[in-house]
């Protein structure tokens, strides 16, 4: 293969994600010849800015994938489940950020930081970006498994209402308008329901509240959230045997997810040395010191890029856990930047040659 630079598509690039590829894209090393937008066929004809030059969307086909070396999708499951395959092909490298492959035994699930090894092994053509929930968590904690061989996860999350896509983020906006201009609200129960308005994705109100739900139920009364944050982080750490339960809770945040993590290893652990093990970890931010009031939160995280950790505490129970907390912005390392990230580590086996 000769050295050259490769010509990338994103499709989905009028969506949420889409623009903010388009941002990351603009901001990080050039590692793109050709890039072409591509989107619905209602979006196509539109212009839009890529490293400072108008590029016009196409609209979804075949065709538009000849030529391609890589093929970023940005869209729901079922049109990634008919078309990342397709883009695959006609000779592109599929980097998916939907869930229609993420379990698939032929398809790698990649975070660049802990396991970029797994890019070259794509059988399919095909390689598959994480859930954001497991994004905003899974870079530490891989740091973590490498050095003390993780074993347990207990993890709460608090998840923002772009999680839900950009009609989350419309519903608790007007559910906040409106929860806002009542003056008598708290002063019986069942208040934030009454004024709140639509529900959108979310099962109640959000505005105001927190809700124990995220995602579709699936067995044993799990969501399919939940579920996500045990398979996907076995996957990734390469250990099928990793003991996980999640509780997923959404909150009346934007953007960026928290979460509460209680991790167990093979060997015991001290605060300090792991704050050193994460402080060195590429693509890690430790923010910890609670005597001075400083450790992350979503307001200080949303629109970064790394995964930001602070409250590394030792277990007083257990020597070999750790309690920590953690932020991620799930719409740049949560989505768009991890899938970004997958698709420069593909680009520089053309540009190497």
């Amino acid at each position: 293969m000769s050295s050259r630079l490769p010509t990338l598509a994103i499709v989905g690039a009028t969506g949420a994600v889409g623009s903010v590829m388009l941002d990351i894209l603009s901001t990080r090393e050039n590692v793109w010849g050709e890039i072409r937008l591509v989107a619905s066929p209602r979006s196509a004809g539109k212009r839009l800015t890529v490293r400072g030059e108008e590029v016009e969307v196409q609209a979804l086909a075949p065709e538009v994938f000849d030529g391609v070396d890589v093929a970023m999708f940005d869209v729901p499951d079922e049109v990634s489940k008919e078309w990342a395959p397709i883009a695959a092909e006609r000779g592109a490298v599929a980097v998916d950020n939907s869930g229609a492959f993420r379990m698939d035994p032929d398809v790698p699930l990649v975070v660049p930081e802990v396991n970029a090894d797994q890019v070259r092994n794509r059988p399919r053509g095909i390689i598959s970006n994480p859930n954001c929930t497991t994004l905003s968590m899974i870079v530490a904690m891989g740091a973590l498994h490498r050095a003390y061989g993780l074993t347990e996860l207990f993890v709460a999350s608090y998840q923002a209402a772009s999680g839900a896509g950009q009609e989350g983020i419309d519903v608790l906006r007007d559910q906040m308008e409106k929860v806002a201009s009542d003056c008598t609200l708290g002063t019986r129960a069942g208040d934030v329901r009454a004024v709140a308005g639509e529900l959108g994705p979310f099962p109640a109100p959000l505005a105001l509240n927190v809700v124990p739900w995220a995602g579709s139920l699936k067995e044993d009364g799990y969501s399919s959230e939940e579920l996500k944050v045990r398979n996907e982080s076995r996957k990734i750490l390469g250990n099928p045997d990793l003991r996980v339960s999640a509780t997923c809770v959404r909150v009346p945040v934007i953007t960026t997810h928290a979460l509460a993590v209680h991790a167990t290893f093979g060997t015991e652990v001290d605060a300090a040395d792991a704050r050193k093990v994460l402080s060195s970890a590429p693509g890690v931010i430790v923010q910890d010191d609670p005597a001075k009031a400083e450790f992350p939160t979503p307001s200080d995280v949303v629109g970064t890029d790394p995964t930001w950790v602070g409250r590394v505490r030792r277990s007083v129970d257990d020597p070999k856990s750790l309690d920590l907390f953690m932020c991620g912005d799930n719409l740049r390392k949560g989505a768009a930047l991890n899938t970004a990230q997958i698709a420069e580590v593909v680009a520089r086996e053309f540009i190497q040659g």
